[in-house]
């Protein structure tokens, strides 16, 4: 039966992955605390409000942000990269702290690292509505082997990673609902790829061309699938889940 083998939250959209062992699933917020946080550029509008991706510091245009971890420690977040001394800092009360760190990550052609907002209502998500992202570790394997190399699964930016499918399955279930633990979602769209996961979570440089790839095997540019939470509750890992 297929389980929960992974989740993943991003406390700051773009800037850092933190593996957690549950997290609460809920209809308004999707994934509790993830994209909590997003660094606007200096040319973006400097509100809180949703906008798309293109206004905030993403992996998309500065691979080297694939590299930072991050571990939610009370009102604080802990930054970790290869190239910088870790950070502890309160979102709410630090941000130059973040700007600062950031900065020698951020590509010098892109508008510079500008105001932390925090993310209205739900997280600031590539989509406007609540939503999380599920991920089949099945069909990883067979994006591994199409690119002849091991692709590590923090690339995809993704919150739920389920085991035990067949490669791809999940792309059949748009328009289904799915259960995980007690929780149920409601399958939306597939996810489309930007060029995030061309950069190596381990060293923070592009290493493969995914989207590529992707067309070359007839997936498009998608890989996961976007869901609705319908009923929340707490998720961990080792649930199970269930296609309704």
């Amino acid at each position: 039966m297929p389980r929960l083998a992974r989740i993943f939250r991003h406390p700051i959209k773009g800037i850092g992955s933190e593996p957690l062992e549950s997290a609460e699933l809920t209809p308004a917020g999707a994934l509790t605390g993830d994209r909590a946080w997003a660094l606007l550029n200096a040319d973006a509008p400097q509100t809180d409000d949703w906008q798309p991706r293109r206004n905030f510091l993403v992996v998309a245009r500065g691979p080297a942000l694939a590299a930072v971890t991050a571990t939610s420690v009370g009102q604080k977040i802990r930054l970790t990269h290869p190239d910088r001394p870790p950070l502890d800092f309160d979102p709410a009360a630090e941000a130059d702290a973040l700007r600062e760190w950031v900065a020698p990550l951020w590509p010098a052609g892109y508008p510079a690292p500008a105001r932390l907002v925090r993310a209205p209502g739900h997280g600031m998500t590539d989509m406007p509505d609540a939503y999380v992202s599920i991920g089949s570790l099945a069909s990883l394997r067979a994006f591994e082997a199409a690119a002849g190399q091991q692709l590590d699964l923090r690339r995809f930016r993704i919150n739920l990673w389920l085991e035990d499918l067949d490669p791809w399955e999940e792309t059949g279930w748009i328009g289904r609902q799915i259960m995980i633990g007690t929780t149920r979602l409601d399958v939306s769209e597939p996810i489309g790829r930007c060029r995030a996961p061309e950069a190596s979570p381990e060293t923070g440089q592009r290493d493969v061309n995914t989207n590529r790839i992707l067309t070359d095997i007839g997936k498009k540019t998608d890989f996961g699938v976007y869901a609705r939470v319908v009923y929340g509750g707490t998720v961990a890992t080792g649930d199970t889940a269930a296609l309704l």
